[in-house]
């Protein structure tokens, strides 16, 4: 079942945190560190408490997180060159390495799209990594399109 994150599920995020660094640091080594984490708990303890930062996740019969969803409500724009909507951003999803083929991830996406809905948004946006095919078949599978590409010359 897909809920609201809450400071409890803290120890099981930071191991969902460590699952998906572990597999960008497979894809680009040069970036990612496997097994580091984008955050911290004192971080998670503040994106869970900020209304602006959603964190969905899907728990198991026990209340186990099985995976998450941390989004980021985003606009309108404060610019005259784009037009004056609300988006829901996906910072990070993750199905925990155990529970995959289980349609977690589907699940959690299906809720983020209903609480996109639910607060007025005209998108969801989110950046998936080319070396991570998977997720990139995913999201597709999930009906999203590619927005725009972001490119790098390595020095």
């Amino acid at each position: 079942m897909v809920r609201m994150a809450a400071e409890k599920d803290i120890p099981q995020m930071m191991e969902l945190l460590r699952q998906v660094c572990t597999v960008h640091a497979k894809g680009r080594p040069d970036l990612f560190v496997e097994g580091g984490t984008k955050y911290d708990e004192q971080q998670l303890k503040a994106i869970i408490a900020d209304k602006t930062t959603p964190v969905f996740a899907w728990c198991d019969d026990d209340d186990i997180m099985r995976g998450y969803a941390f989004c980021v409500l985003k606009g309108p724009s404060a610019d005259t060159a784009t037009t004056d909507i609300r988006s829901l951003y996906i910072d990070d999803i993750c199905v925990d390495e155990s529970a995959r083929g289980r349609h977690i991830g589907s699940q959690l996406y299906e809720a983020v799209k209903a609480y996109a809905k639910e607060m007025g948004c005209y998108n969801i946006t989110l950046n998936v990594w080319e070396k991570n095919p998977t997720a990139r078949a995913f999201y597709e599978a999930m009906g999203m399109s590619v927005q725009k590409t972001c490119m790098e010359e390595i020095l």
